[in-house]
């Protein structure tokens, strides 16, 4: 996809998505980059991959073992439960295998949320 089909689909997210900053949610992504894949068909690693995620219920990645938590809890995976989820994913789900410390920055999770929608192959509704 070329940076200005990315910028099309980031203008079309509600806000504040819509005016996120692509290369910070990038960079922020970084954090994550060591755990998750992000691309169609990607491996898993010490995380799922995420491509496709959005839209999606909590742990149905068939070839990936998730915790008893995430698997039973119901969460349907949209901008709102995911930056709930990375600000602090041991409080936000308690029981959960991840051991990331979060994304304290608001600002730095509305780029990261934006970043995976663009990379993920989300489709506002």
């Amino acid at each position: 996809m070329s940076d200005a089909e990315k910028q099309a689909l980031l203008a079309s997210f509600p806000a504040p998505y819509n005016t996120a900053d692509l290369a910070n949610g990038e960079a922020k992504f970084g954090l994550c980059r060591s755990c998750h894949t992000i691309t169609p068909d990607g491996a898993n690693m010490t995380g799922p991959n995420l491509h496709g995620v959005f839209g999606q219920k909590a742990a149905q990645n068939a070839k990936f073992r998730y915790s008893d938590a995430l698997k039973n809890s119901g969460i349907v995976w949209d901008a709102n439960h995911l930056d709930e989820w990375l600000a602090k994913p041991m409080t936000y789900l308690p029981g959960t295998k991840m051991s990331f410390a979060g994304v304290k920055d608001a600002k730095d999770r509305t780029d990261l949320i934006a970043y995976l929608m663009v990379e993920t192959g989300h489709k506002p509704q």
